[in-house]
């Protein structure tokens, strides 16, 4: 088996101080310790697990061999620190070399290439240190935010993200504006809040996935496949008898305005803070891609997420949250109030038979395989 050298691509691009800081905010926690992404990522591995035989059934299906080139490039869009995005990897070379042994091509087997791609102050070294040491793919990562371009035109064949794209680019601007009506007083999330924060949310997701979608169009080729998993919640569900994400939001966002009640950071700084993720629901996600005339849609379809039956108690729960949002958090409000913030938040969901059931959690995740239209069928389209 050949061995890979991974590498660190770096894309040169201008922006301001202020940008690069905002992009910085939302990279997960490193390393492998008791609150990296690594330890606390059993809930995200759940969408792997669920739709690795649908992967594998599309590349069946879809993928067109016989006009491929000699290198094979596949591309993962938000894979932090590696630990499912690496077990992604696996899953769609394997299925692609399946499919040439298959079809009796064995000598044409491509060359296979991941390009491993998270916000500029992701933990690249713990990704690399992660790679499976027999893999078909060499790899390199590339820093940057994945609503812009990152990637050369016409460079990918297969373009995947799992788990990433709930997360915006930015927080909605109005809901931090004292003088807007969207301004979203004492709460951290638009759970909860008043139509007006919702609907720029909702606005800010769409500018968000229009943006992915044109990028992932330059770079993939005419016919290239695009995987997308992304977490949803239902249009509606009982909240005497089941939660989603948008709900844990909520009740984490208690917690803010309890310590702010106690004089821990004033008020004023919960209300110039919201966590910048949204949740859509099918009807929306749908929408959005049907708007963007550079795909066909091949498959879409609502899965379970198995990952929150790895989520066994309060202190689990309260573990994947702190590992995903904990920088952004000491970005905002320091780092000496985290110890206490995540004990009240475990306190609050120990003390709900709600929260401490994952059989309650109704969110659900998207799945959807585009297919790159040719260049010519766009704009007719």
């Amino acid at each position: 088996m050949k061995m890979f050298q991974p590498y660190l691509w770096r894309r040169c691009s201008i922006r301001s101080p202020a940008l690069g800081r905002m992009l910085s905010r939302y990279a997960m926690n490193g390393g492998d310790g008791p609150h990296s992404y690594a330890q606390n990522s059993s809930y995200q591995k759940g969408f792997v697990d669920v739709a690795k035989p649908i992967i594998e059934e599309e590349i069946s299906r879809k993928l067109d061999i016989k006009h491929l080139s000699s290198t094979f490039r596949i591309a993962d869009f938000g894979c932090s620190t590696g630990h499912n995005s690496c077990a992604a990897m696996q899953i769609i070379t394997e299925a692609i070399r399946r499919r040439f042994e298959i079809e009796g091509l064995i000598s044409q087997i491509p060359n296979f290439y991941v390009f491993f791609n998270d916000k500029v102050t992701n933990d690249f070294n713990t990704l690399f240190n992660s790679l499976p040491r027999e893999r078909l793919y060499g790899a390199a990562g590339v820093p940057g935010s994945f609503h812009g371009r990152r990637l050369p035109k016409a460079i990918l064949d297969f373009a995947y993200s799992s788990c990433s794209l709930h997360w915006l680019s930015e927080v909605p601007k109005a809901v931090l504006d004292n003088t807007s009506p969207a301004w979203n007083q004492g709460k951290i999330h638009y759970a909860g809040a008043r139509r007006e924060v919702c609907e720029e949310y909702v606005n800010q997701f769409a500018k968000d996935m229009e943006s992915f979608l044109d990028s992932r169009a330059e770079e993939l080729v005419p016919g290239g496949l695009m995987a997308l998993l992304v977490p949803a919640v239902p249009a509606t569900w009982d909240p005497n008898s089941a939660y989603t994400m948008t709900t844990e939001n909520y009740l984490f966002g208690t917690c803010f305005m309890d310590m702010a009640k106690t004089g821990r950071f004033s008020k004023a700084k919960v209300d110039s803070f919201n966590i910048p993720v949204y949740f859509p629901i099918p009807q929306q996600f749908k929408a959005i891609i049907e708007r963007n005339d550079k795909y066909t849609i091949e498959r879409m379809e609502v899965l379970d997420n198995p990952g929150k039956r790895n989520l066994i108690g309060p202190k689990d729960r309260a573990a994947y949250l702190r590992a995903v949002s904990e920088e952004m958090l000491i970005d905002h409000f320091g780092s000496e109030i985290i110890e206490e913030l995540f004990d009240r938040y475990t306190k609050k969901l120990e003390a709900s038979p709600l929260f401490s059931d994952p059989d309650c959690d109704k969110s659900i995740i998207m799945f959807v395989l585009l297919q790159r239209k040719p260049e010519s069928y766009c704009s007719a389209s």
